[in-house]
C-alpha cells in the first residue's frame, strides 16, 4: 500500500498555492477555506495511488482529540490536545512502515523530514507538492478537452455525405 501523509498547515504556510487563499488574515473562515482548498487537492493527486491523511497542528486546542474525520477520501485529523502535528505525522509514518507500506511525507518541515525520513519514507516539499498538484489539474484539462473533442454518437462519427444519405433515405427520397 502507499501511504501519503501531509503537514496541512506546513502546506498551507509554505505552498504559494494556497498564499492566496491565507493573505495577511487568518480567521477561521479563511483558514477554512485554505484547508478546504488543500484537501481537496490531496484527494485529486492521492485519487487511486495513496491512502491520504492530512494532519493539522490541534496541540493549543484542549477541544481537540486527535480523530480522524474524512474529507473526501482524505483523513483529516487535526492533532490531539497537547500534541504536535509533527508528532503524529511521526508516528504515522513509523506505524506505516512497520505494516510494510510506502510512505510519502509532504513538508517543509526540516526537524519532521529528519526525523520521517528512512526505508519506505519518502519526502517531497510543500513547492514540490504544490508544483505536482499544477501538473495534475493541468493533465486533467487536457484530458477534458481531449474527451470533448471525441465524437460520441454514430451521427457525428459519419462524414456529411453518408449523414445526408441517411436523411433523404429517412424521408423517403433516394
Amino acid at each position: 500500500m502507499k501511504v501519503l501523509i501531509v503537514d496541512g498547515f506546513n502546506v498551507l504556510r509554505s505552498g504559494e498555492r494556497y498564499a492566496h487563499l491565507l493573505g495577511d488574515e487568518h480567521s477561521l473562515d479563511v483558514l477554512n477555506t485554505a484547508r478546504e482548498a488543500l484537501l481537496t487537492d490531496v484527494a485529486t493527486f492521492a485519487a487511486r495511488t495513496y491512502v491520504a491523511t492530512v494532519v493539522f497542528d490541534g496541540g493549543g486546542n484542549p477541544q481537540s482529540n486527535g480523530e480522524a474525520q474524512d474529507f473526501a477520501g482524505v483523513d483529516m485529523i487535526f492533532s490531539p490536545a497537547g500534541t504536535s502535528a509533527d508528532s503524529v505525522i511521526e508516528e504515522l509514518a513509523l506505524q506505516a512502515v512497520a505494516r510494510g507500506d510506502e510512505v510519502l511525507v509532504v513538508t517543509s518541515d526540516a526537524q519532521t523530514q529528519w526525523t520521517v525520513l528512512r526505508d519506505r519514507v519518502t519526502r517531497m516539499s510543500a513547492a514540490g507538492f504544490c508544483a505536482e498538484i499544477g501538473a495534475v489539474y493541468a493533465d486533467i484539462a487536457e484530458s477534458s478537452e481531449a474527451e470533448a473533442q471525441i465524437k460520441n454518437t454514430l451521427g457525428e462519427r459519419l462524414s456529411g455525405e453518408t449523414r445526408e444519405t441517411l436523411q433523404r433515405w429517412a424521408r423517403g427520397q433516394k
